[in-house]
């Protein structure tokens, strides 16, 4: 499924799963930029991948987000075929407990900052006349879950959003989608104590948590020509967590 040179911003590449993400639109022929807050995983990754390039970049800096987008543009040569919306964070607390902090950065970061890096990544796949905004959400943003009011509230914002800018820019040939991980496993959950983590995998119908590479292959396939008659849909990749979703629920 080859990219062929195609210009792709990935966010939240210093993290595992934005690793694999750009590692393997890397690999099929994507012109790969990275960006990311943790500039020595940057660095690693431009040691890794002999082309890429990287821009290091806070994307909770609202103000500079059109700026970010015209500089990442400007390094892959002056167009953008497709931006990978991947970063983003949780802070975690049960409702009555959440501060007004712990909710506000959520969304900020997770929903607006997603909202304004795609606004101006279309601007420029306007020029192109055509496009591919491809977001990161979550399964809970679909089902819910205890402590993370603000999390999925953000990620379920992202999965409207979504769908309100493919029917937007459906006839300039831009397509907006989204991927759903479930469990994945990175350093994050490896962090995980393991009766916990067995309790996960005991309602995953796979058996087992996701690997990043689960997630970097749906965005390969989303960025790809192979999916230019797909616009506004959400990708599930949890071993088919979601179906037995319904009545369980899990405390991080």
């Amino acid at each position: 499924m080859q990219l062929n040179k195609k210009n792709i911003i990935v966010t939240g590449a210093s993290g595992g799963i934005g690793n694999a993400i750009v590692e393997k639109l890397y690999e099929q022929g994507g012109n790969v930029l990275a960006t990311g807050t943790r500039e020595e995983k940057l660095q690693e990754l431009k040691d890794k991948f002999k082309n890429i390039k990287t821009l290091k970049f806070d994307i909770s800096n609202h103000d500079k987000i059109e700026e970010f987008i015209n500089n990442a543009t400007d390094e892959l040569g002056g167009n953008l075929d497709c931006i990978v919306n991947n970063a983003g964070i949780t802070k975690d607390n049960l409702t009555i407990r959440m501060s007004m902090d712990e909710w506000s950065k959520v969304i900020d970061i997770n929903l607006t900052s997603t909202f304004l890096m795609s606004k101006f990544a279309i601007k420029k796949m306007l020029k192109n006349k055509a496009g591919k905004i491809i977001n990161i959400t979550s399964v809970v943003g679909h089902t819910g879950n205890v402590g993370q009011a603000n999390y999925t509230a953000s990620k379920a914002g992202i999965v409207a959003m979504s769908k309100s800018l493919a029917i937007e820019y459906a006839k300039k040939n831009i397509n907006v989608n989204c991927i759903s991980p479930g469990f994945i496993s990175t350093a994050m959950t490896d962090a995980i104590d393991e009766k916990f983590k067995e309790s996960i995998i005991s309602k995953i119908p796979a058996n087992r948590l996701g690997k990043p590479e689960d997630i970097a292959n749906a965005v390969l396939f989303l960025a790809s020509s192979g999916s230019d008659y797909i616009n506004g849909e959400t990708l599930h990749v949890n071993g088919g967590m979601y179906l037995g979703w319904q009545n369980n629920y899990f405390y991080y």
